[in-house]
């Protein structure tokens, strides 16, 4: 029996915004942790981020990353970027066209630093940025907080470099896997259009 969102673009546009309300809490989710993909004309880079926020009502996901890292200088060049997620037991892949907005001590960044647990707060605390070049394998990190024994007053100076991209949706681009046959459909939310692809 095929899924009610088989061949129904409405059914697809739930299923879509289900798979990725459930990834922002459920770390167990396929969809958590999208390829994020950005650049600016033959110089493009790939990553993978995790999903922190998805608010269907403004077409909008975010996720969290530092200020000092390479993405933040690519997108500031180019705010254009693509999400793609793939669910390999639902044979679902995903495919978002984004423009991004960088956030950074401001309103934003700090409703989400508030929300930020203990253990996140680590990435922040790093010396040099993200891809920074080491004579030696490190961390990033001073010894005295290369653990988890630092107190949440001392994760505060990670702050400075808490950063929130916020990837406003352009288009989805949906795909499912079926042995009685593929299904692809596209939704231009800029256009508010829609319509079915060969797969």
């Amino acid at each position: 029996m095929q899924p009610t969102y088989y061949e129904n673009l409405d059914e697809i546009k739930k299923k879509i915004w289900m798979m990725l309300d459930d990834a922002v809490t459920n770390r167990s989710s396929p969809f958590r942790i999208p390829v994020f993909i950005c650049g600016n004309q033959s110089d493009f880079d790939g990553r993978i981020v995790v999903l922190r926020k998805s608010d269907q009502k403004n077409n909008l996901l975010q996720y969290h990353t530092d200020i000092r890292s390479d993405k933040i200088a690519q997108l500031k060049l180019n705010k254009n970027a693509v999400m793609i997620f793939y669910d390999k037991e639902e044979k679902i892949q995903v495919r978002l066209k984004v423009e991004c907005v960088i956030n950074h001590n401001n309103k934003i960044t700090k409703e989400s630093w508030l929300k930020t647990q203990h253990i996140s707060r680590k990435c922040y605390l790093v010396d040099q940025g993200p891809g920074t070049k080491s004579d030696v394998p490190t961390s990033g990190l001073k010894p005295e907080l290369d653990n988890f024994e630092f107190t949440m007053e001392q994760s505060e100076q990670g702050y400075k470099n808490f950063t929130v991209i916020q990837c406003n949706i352009k288009s989805m681009e949906w795909l499912y896997l079926a042995a009685k046959g593929h299904r692809r459909a596209r939704f231009d939310l800029v256009l508010n259009q829609e319509t079915w692809l060969t797969p």
